[in-house]
């Protein structure tokens, strides 16, 4: 039995759905990173709102739209990844070391 999501639930996951697939258009070294940007952004966007907060969300899918169409670009073809996001990837992958 799966619980019956919200229209915004929907357009998150779609929009996030949309950005995996971008992350596939772009070269094999850099797709990786894109991938990193993408879990990142959306993992630190997503703990920085409350999920009431609907204006904030609704916000935050206009400015993902934006910035998706701009990365969806062909000439785009890498991205900068910081070395807090590095930070926050080895931390996930050891928490999941440790907890295994």
């Amino acid at each position: 039995m799966s619980v019956r999501k919200s229209g915004l639930q929907k357009e998150v996951l779609a929009l996030y759905r949309r950005a995996l697939r971008m992350v596939r258009t772009k070269p094999a070294l850099t797709q990786p990173k894109f991938l990193l940007f993408v879990r990142y952004n959306f993992h630190t966007q997503a703990s920085s709102v409350s999920p009431r907060d609907v204006a904030a969300i609704e916000h935050l899918l206009r400015r993902g739209r934006r910035q998706l169409e701009m990365y969806e670009q062909p000439s785009v073809r890498d991205c900068q990844i910081s070395q807090g996001m590095s930070d926050w990837e080895q931390t996930r992958h050891g928490s999941r070391t440790t907890s295994q």
